[in-house]
């Protein structure tokens, strides 16, 4: 036989469904509470993040492994490169296989792979008369047939040729992005700011003397750069160099006379060509305050960049 039904008058049924309700009441209350505390706890960390000086500059956290800038140089001395050397005998430099160039620069090749060396001797030889100074060899991954750069190849022949008189010397350094002679002069600009967290007093660019005017009237300008704080120092060829003038002023002034930040047309496509590596500069991260001169692209292609600069203010 089946043992019988316990029994529970009406009384002990209301009572025990009060207490259920009760206990269930208490258990969403408490859930939502927690909810509650949890939903305000996350939208204060988000205030406190973007309210931080830390959340207005995402280079803060990005530059953290930087070590601390060398303040005390003024003197930013560029070496626009103009080919890459791939070899490890600095003796070996005027030989065509040590080099990886462009097709048309195989005219008087020895002689221009020498002009090449003279122009990072140079650099080195006021590196070394000025202790304030900081050398920046420029120039991007423009070979398909080399995995570095023209920045890099040009500060380590510098080093392996001596020419800084030391294994360890500081004052030195490469700017690794650069695809024309304009982003030579602003990302060295950039770059002294990263190694030394501040920008220079002065500029001197080494290069060939044919481009004086491209940089001078041009390059110059388009940054806004204090004439009086600018040198050019200009090594050409011994011979007879009339016909590369003519493809400076041709393919160089003429272009960048129209299109001074090289953004449109032909000098952008020339940027594109040259980017074999696909490499993008972070410098709107180190050096965010001159964000607005990085994007400068103005629809009259001769239109100066208006905004404010450091070295302008």
């Amino acid at each position: 036989m089946l043992p019988r039904p316990v029994s529970i008058d009406r009384r002990h049924a209301f009572a025990l469904r009060r207490t259920l309700l009760s206990r269930s009441r208490a258990t969403n209350l408490a859930v939502l509470a927690l909810a509650s505390l949890t939903v305000i706890s996350f939208l204060f960390n988000v205030h406190l993040y973007f309210s931080s000086p830390e959340s207005s500059n995402p280079s803060v956290n990005v530059l953290a492994s930087v070590p601390d800038p060398r303040s005390t140089l003024n003197h930013l001395i560029v070496v626009p490169g103009h080919a890459i050397w791939k070899g490890t005998d600095p003796n070996l430099r005027t030989r065509v296989e040590e080099w990886v160039f462009q097709s048309y620069q195989t005219n008087q090749e020895s002689a221009r792979l020498e002009i090449f060396f003279q122009h990072i001797s140079t650099a080195a030889q006021l590196a070394l008369e000025d202790e304030l100074s900081l050398v920046v060899f420029s120039g991007g991954q423009t070979q398909p047939d080399s995995t570095t750069t023209e920045g890099e190849s040009y500060l380590r022949l510098a080093i392996n040729a001596n020419l800084f008189q030391t294994d360890s010397f500081r004052r030195a350094t490469s700017e690794n992005y650069a695809l024309d002679s304009f982003q030579n002069l602003l990302f060295s600009l950039i770059r002294f700011y990263e190694v030394t967290g501040s920008y220079p007093e002065k500029i001197t660019v080494v290069g060939y003397e044919m481009k004086r005017a491209r940089f001078v009237e041009l390059h110059r300008t388009a940054i806004r750069w204090p004439e009086d704080r600018f040198q050019y120092i200009g090594i050409d060829l011994a011979s007879d160099n009339s016909q590369a003038q003519q493809g400076e002023r041709q393919n160089g002034y003429l272009p960048y006379l129209s299109d001074l930040y090289g953004c449109h047309g032909f000098l952008f496509n020339k940027r594109k060509q040259r980017n074999y590596g696909s490499r993008y500069p972070g410098y709107f991260w180190s050096c965010p305050e001159l964000m607005p001169l990085l994007n400068w692209c103005p629809q009259v292609q001769t239109q100066l960049f208006s905004g404010t600069l450091p070295w302008t203010s």
